[in-house]
């Protein structure tokens, strides 16, 4: 088989079984065998890049980052619909449509809680797609769309344009690994799927979006260029056949019959892979739904019926503090175990103390429960005419209850925070970021290994890393004699690290690498750093106080004091060997627009920022220089009309070089 006939061959087989189990759930080879296949399509498409399609499963992983979100106008417009919240508001809502249509029939289908969007195809290729916007004009996010495997890429026997219109959700496994994932990195978690969804589908790394194994369910035609179709069933089976997956429906006769399906689906909603926050009632007749038209805000012939949000009374028994790996303290009430949203509830968020003295929860207290956004149970308010006598209220402790060293509230917010900087509960989080690449750079030090290091003891804070032998590294998992010795290496090698980069993998409290470089050129060692007063600190460029005073604190706990010790044994680099940096964009403000030739937009942006400027994603009065490549489109011509100045490629290059 020629190169371009296997290519599309693999194609057609890959997208092929991309139907059959992100749509049908009906997969018929192994992961191992797709991944194969995928990997043999990437090695042609590298080696014959002119038979290669943007439309490729292989592009599904995510294509290059992008500045920001071009706005799109949708041709037809992305409805919201009006609520209704009681079988009495639907039967208001029926008997209107029943004026004029006796013998109207519904479609019901789950509401899914997710963010809409709009794909649209153009001779069977899958061109663009949208987000809803404010239903007239939304954002490009096509590449993210991209990465969604139930998406088709390409249709057969479609109409010339067909646009269609989709909710994008994130399953409930799939949110609970990416909270997982985000808690361990010390990450604020999302609050529920519809956020994570939401803020996967932004994200302008498309690679981002792929990681977060966004899903699609399709639920109307908005454009069907020379297709007519009678009825919105009708249009929904229509597109089942061009393979998308389509939201699940079901046909109603009357009202009754509405009433029975909307209770089915919530009784049913606990099981469903994805998160519902109502049931949707559309008239079926297309015809029908063209006469009744719309309102202002939305159309006469659909409504949503929202699901209220099941609430109960339970007694919280205990308050107990959690440690986070970032040092936050977080207080969980542990409550008489109660059946809710389709699950057994035993503990509910208190997230901090400000929440707990506002609703002054004690233990003991009756207290009225509920999920939030359907996932995680909170604490509405507490039922004090059954309050026991003896109660009191509950502070969180001012020692950590893990390490034992104090804890500080932190100055911007409302967390309270471990400041041990050997505390078993950080300790996961600070040796990855102490290895990572911009701080001593450890490679071979991935997460699996740190864990098992603490696992078996054999650190206790980052400074042992420099102590571990090779008989005590071999017994460990996946460590064979060539990994230990690439290990041992990598870890003496960053002995000799610039003390720019110790400073930033010590983790202290807003001193990021930037801020790390400049207090290494400023102070030149460690130890005249960790002599330095307030003062001095706040003199320092880009240094205040609030950052000034995390240091000296954190310099001053014994736990810090006694690591610093143990990295002079080891003979780690204290001092700095960089110049002062270079900062000749300071103040200055670029744009990147159009596509540069030796460059991509990260490593121009990194140039920029290197030399003190900043990157903006749009022209504005404060943009200093507009650095225009090949194809440069509206912000060009924003530019001009603002008489910014525009740097082609070459005189970019030029002030870097100057």
């Amino acid at each position: 088989m020629q190169p371009k006939e296997e290519i599309q061959y693999l194609t057609q087989e890959l997208e092929k079984h991309n139907h059959l189990y992100y749509v049908l759930d009906d997969p018929q080879i192994s992961d191992y065998e797709y991944d194969k296949m995928l990997r043999r399509l990437e090695n042609l498409e590298a080696a014959y890049p002119e038979f290669a399609s943007p439309l490729s499963p292989t592009q599904r992983v995510g294509g290059e980052a992008l500045s920001q979100f071009e706005k799109v106008e949708h041709p037809v417009p992305l409805e919201s619909l009006q609520d209704v919240f009681s079988s009495e508001e639907l039967t208001d809502f029926d008997e209107k449509i029943r004026e004029t249509f006796p013998k109207v029939s519904y479609s019901v289908e789950p509401k899914v809680d997710g963010l809409s969007v709009a794909l649209e195809y153009v001779n069977g290729q899958f061109i663009r797609g949208a987000t809803r916007g404010n239903g007239v004009v939304g954002e490009d996010v096509t590449q993210n769309l991209k990465t969604i495997r139930s998406i088709p890429m390409q249709l057969e026997n479609a109409p010339s344009r067909l646009i269609v219109r989709g909710e994008v959700f994130m399953p409930k496994d799939s949110f609970d690994t990416l909270n997982a994932k985000r808690e361990q990195a010390g990450e604020s978690v999302f609050a529920n799927p519809r956020n994570a969804a939401a803020g996967s589908l932004r994200q302008l790394d498309p690679k981002i979006a792929a990681s977060r194994k966004l899903d699609i369910l399709i639920f109307n035609v908005q454009l069907a260029e020379g297709i007519e179709f009678t009825s919105h069933i009708e249009s929904l089976e229509y597109l089942k056949c061009l393979k998308f997956k389509v939201i699940p429906f079901t046909r109603c006769e009357n009202l009754e019959q509405v009433l029975k399906t909307i209770q089915n689906i919530d009784e049913q909603r606990y099981q469903l892979s994805y998160d519902i926050d109502g049931a949707v009632v559309k008239v079926d007749n297309l015809q029908d739904r063209q006469i009744l038209g719309s309102t202002a805000k939305f159309p006469r012939w659909a409504a949503a019926y929202k699901y209220p949000p099941e609430v109960k009374s339970t007694v919280v028994e205990d308050i107990t503090v959690q440690v986070g790996r970032t040092g936050v303290l977080t207080p969980k009430a542990v409550v008489k175990p109660v059946r809710l949203a389709g699950t057994t509830v035993t503990n509910a968020t208190l997230h901090n103390q400000d929440f707990i003295t506002e609703k002054d929860i004690r233990i003991g207290d009756t207290v009225r429960i509920r999920k939030a956004g359907e996932i995680i149970p909170e604490i509405l308010e507490v039922e004090k005419e059954k309050r026991p006598e003896g109660t009191i209220p509950y502070r969180l402790p001012d020692i950590c209850p893990v390490c034992g060293a104090p804890v500080v509230r932190d100055p911007e917010g409302a967390a309270m925070r471990c400041t041990g900087v050997q505390c078993p509960a950080k300790l996961v989080r600070n040796l990855a970021h102490f290895v990572s690449r911009d701080a001593m750079d450890i490679e071979g030090l991935g997460i699996a290994i740190v864990e098992q290091l603490i696992q078996e003891k054999l650190v206790t804070s980052p400074a042992d890393l420099y102590f571990l032998q090779k008989n005590q590294l071999l017994p460990l998992e996946r460590m064979g004699e060539q990994s230990v010795d690439n290990l041992l290496q990598a870890i003496a090698a960053s002995k000799e690290n610039d003390l720019s980069r110790l400073l930033y993998a010590f983790g202290i409290r807003q001193v990021g690498a930037k801020a790390a470089k400049v207090l290494a050129q400023t102070f030149g060692t460690l130890d005249r750093l960790m002599d330095a007063s307030l003062e001095e600190l706040t003199q320092v460029r880009d240094i205040g106080a609030i950052t000034a005073e995390n240091m000296i604190a954190w310099f001053s706990d014994s736990q810090s004091q006694k690591m610093i010790q143990r990295l002079r044994e080891a003979h780690v680099n204290f001092s700095c060997t960089l110049s002062m940096e270079d900062q000749r964009f300071s103040g200055k403000t670029f744009v990147l627009t159009g596509t540069l030739e030796h460059f991509t937009r990260e490593e121009a942006t990194q140039k920029i920022e290197a030399f003190g400027g900043k990157v903006s994603g749009s022209v504005s009065k404060k943009t200093t220089y507009v650095v225009a490549g090949e194809s440069a489109g509206s912000k060009l011509k924003k530019a001009m009309e603002l008489n910014i100045p525009i740097l082609s490629e070459t005189e970019f290059l030029q002030m870097i070089k100057n």
